[in-house]
């Protein structure tokens, strides 16, 4: 995740947040996917394991990959496991697109105060919609970190190696589902982002180049560090979800009864706080989505100890924790991926 670095964020005013439910939660629960008793989900639920999360956790923040710094060669070499492991599942690119690779200038970057980076890539992996395909649910994580410091390799399996398997996972179940012949009836987007950590870049250069127009994305799932906790939180089951009813009065409802349904896990709503200093709704992928009236939620496991540091290692991830975050994030998609109704955007 992104540190706390650009003044201009703090000009930026958040909505209150009201947690009466309203009409359109009424609707948000008459339009459920009833996925409960669903035979298909649940087996592609626990297609998401720990022990799958952990593999492709060891390769992604490997030494190897020397940190994933933006555009650097472990970074790329991190992208080829990925596009590999996408080809292997079955699941393809974006037709529009050409290829899973994104490509995000050098140029780009350097007029956003990215200094020196070289060209880098955006990773796109997609499953059509059997009923709705114009309409895109994306889950997305940014796969760079901040590479190597004085010859120190900063791995960022936190950060933000947990989101990139989860992401890899969840794209693992709905193929899964699909081969089972209930593939999900909107389309699903697996965006994973390059440049977050110098400033958001890949998810901007994404919005201001959607391969699916931003009026047909329905919402972005983003999911940057989920794989530890946070001093406030030691030992506790819980993920903290930001943004969820920012836009959408339905969303936040949604993502609840799905982790009732599921792990049941404590949802921290710490960081909606308008006036908390961190300032988090701000400062990972989702918003450059949220910025452009796509409703997103944001799940977080909280700054911990090892945030930013070369001691951020694979060693240290909780990873049962790990795949019922991902398990979680995984049923809110696949709810909102096949409920009749797209949900609503009323809220500013």
């Amino acid at each position: 995740m992104r540190k706390l670095l650009v003044p201009a964020f703090l000009a930026v005013i958040m909505t209150s947040c009201g947690t009466a439910k309203t009409a359109s939660d009424v609707s948000s629960s008459q339009n459920s996917s009833a996925v409960k008793g669903d035979k298909t989900f649940v087996s592609a639920y626990k297609e998401i394991k720990a022990a799958d999360l952990k593999k492709n956790l060891y390769v992604i923040a490997s030494d190897e990959m020397e940190g994933r710094d933006t555009g650097s060669p472990g970074q790329k070499r991190a992208g080829e496991y990925m596009v590999n492991y996408y080809k292997n599942l079955g699941i393809s690119f974006p037709k529009a697109l050409g290829s899973y690779y994104q490509k995000v200038p050098s140029d780009f970057m350097k007029k956003r105060g990215g200094s020196n980076l070289p060209d880098s890539e955006n990773i796109l992996a997609f499953i059509e919609g059997s009923e709705k395909p114009d309409e895109v649910v994306v889950v997305s994580a940014h796969y760079d970190h901040v590479g190597m410091q004085n010859g120190v390799v900063y791995n960022g399996a936190d950060d933000d190696g947990s989101g990139t398997v989860a992401v890899m996972e969840i794209a693992k179940a709905f193929q899964a589902a699909k081969k089972a012949g209930k593939g999900p009836k909107r389309s699903i987007l697996f965006l994973h982002v390059t440049g977050e950590e110098h400033g958001l870049f890949g998810s901007e250069y994404y919005t201001d180049n959607p391969v699916f127009p931003l009026a047909n994305t329905v919402v972005d799932l983003n999911i940057d560090m989920i794989g530890r906790d946070d001093p406030e939180n030691r030992g506790k089951q819980y993920v903290y979800v930001i943004g969820s009813e920012m836009l959408s009065s339905q969303l936040k409802v949604i993502n609840e009864e799905a982790n009732k349904r599921t792990n049941n896990l404590e949802l921290n709503y710490k960081y909606d706080d308008p006036n908390d200093p961190q300032r988090l709704y701000y400062r990972s992928d989702h918003y450059n989505f949220a910025k452009n009236n796509v409703p997103v939620a944001f799940f977080f496991d909280g700054i911990h100890e090892d945030y930013h540091k070369p001691t951020d290692d694979v060693e240290k991830i909780d990873y049962e924790l790990l795949a019922k975050r991902t398990q979680l994030v995984f049923a809110t998609a696949w709810e909102i991926a096949n409920r009749p109704d797209r949900i609503i955007v009323d809220k500013k």
